[in-house]
């Protein structure tokens, strides 16, 4: 028997809670040395475990939308200028331009320091890494597949929000198809012929996607809901509020630190039992199906674990001061070496995950396949 794990999809939400992890402790930084091993962690695992499907290769539009979240960032920051304090490193000197005295604070061009600069690279590249970890989740998790497992109640807040994750991964395919398709029609046009040439098949390939997808929804009866008593709806929307506000008066409590400890994890834990059992009630108007449902085994729980660890670790504060590097006076940032274990730990999902199913078309044909020894000695003979 062979040593190798059999090849199978890992479980969608696996995937979302590992990038969720990785995005939570992208908030709890500006450390640029910090996000850039983030944004390798992603590339790297995303490299190893995504699929051969078109969607899955939007990853790199992610990154390139990221880096120009960074440009913008700066050019922003740059042309409406923060004062300049004592001390700052001055780059350049724009034109600036007079404000009224009722739009004193926001200053339009003049000098622009180091400082404020790298400020701005900072913010720009925390942003940055938050489209990386959604990329990463969408090129190794279908969306729709974790549809299936939302809980009745959040069926149709599920679909709405599946339907508009896929708009970018569908658009990338939608992309290639027409790339593919002008390549092979060898078509040299010119650049503004070009882009009409890509564009208009993509908006139409959107809008024909747009109709199935409502015809689709309304074959298997979406919006049809089950017959609920007065008395029902009532009492779910009533827990349901409870819940949500006992989650934020316990958030609160918790983040608090002069607030009573009743009203932190007390509240919070009351809170989430009121949505649970909120969520259970309301399931009862949509029924749904599942076929084949996704299996949750040790693989998921690693890598959800992975991902989740650096996030509550970098939240808690390991790193200390280190998180978030001043920058002013000038210094170059140190990197903490347990927040950065922590994000290493991550990586370990490329590993913790089974390989990735591939596609038919990717797969040994059997006709070209090496043939048995035994064959080839009775074809000797």
């Amino acid at each position: 028997m062979s040593s190798r794990r059999a090849p199978r999809a890992l479980h969608p939400v696996a995937w979302w809670l590992w990038a969720a992890g990785l995005a939570t402790a992208t908030m709890a930084t500006t450390n640029p040395l910090l996000l850039l091993l983030i944004m390798a962690v992603l590339a790297l695992v995303v490299a190893n475990r995504r699929t051969d499907a078109p969607w899955a290769r939007a990853f790199r539009y992610y990154f390139l939308l990221a880096v120009a979240v960074v440009a913008i960032r700066v050019v922003l920051r740059s042309v409406f200028a923060s004062p300049v304090a004592a001390g700052d490193h001055i780059l350049v000197h724009l034109p600036a331009l007079p404000t009224p005295s009722w739009y004193a604070g926001v200053q339009i061009g003049g000098p622009i320091s180091l400082e404020a600069t790298l400020s701005a690279v900072y913010d720009g590249l925390r942003l940055a890494c938050l489209l990386c970890c959604l990329g990463a989740a969408n090129a190794l998790a279908n969306p729709k597949r974790a549809l299936r497992t939302l809980p009745g109640a959040l069926y149709e807040l599920g679909v709405a929000v599946v339907v508009a994750i896929s708009v970018a991964p569908q658009l990338v395919e939608s992309l290639q198809r027409v790339r593919l398709a002008r390549r092979l029609r060898a078509d040299p046009a010119s650049r503004w012929h070009g882009l009409r040439s890509l564009v208009i098949p993509v908006v139409e390939d959107a809008f024909e996607r747009s109709l199935k997808l409502a015809a689709a929804m309304d074959s298997r009866g979406y919006g049809r809901s089950g017959h609920v008593s007065a008395a029902s709806r009532r009492l779910t929307g009533a827990l349901m509020v409870t819940g949500v506000l006992a989650l934020c008066v316990g958030a609160y409590g918790l983040l608090d630190a002069s607030a009573p400890r009743a009203l932190g994890l007390p509240v919070l834990a009351a809170g989430a039992v009121l949505s649970v059992v909120a969520l259970t009630v309301g399931s009862t108007r949509v029924r749904t199906t599942s076929y084949r449902p996704d299996p949750w085994r040790v693989p998921e729980w690693l890598v959800a674990g992975c991902g989740l660890l650096p996030g509550l670790l970098l939240t808690a504060g390991v790193g200390g001061a280190a998180l978030n590097p001043p920058v002013s006076p000038l210094q170059w940032p140190g990197l903490p070496l347990g927040a950065a274990a922590a994000i290493a730990v991550a990586a370990l999902a490329a590993v913790a995950a089974p390989p990735p199913p591939l596609s038919r078309r990717r797969r040994p044909s059997p006709a070209r396949s090496a043939p048995a020894p035994a064959l080839v000695a009775e074809a000797a003979t």
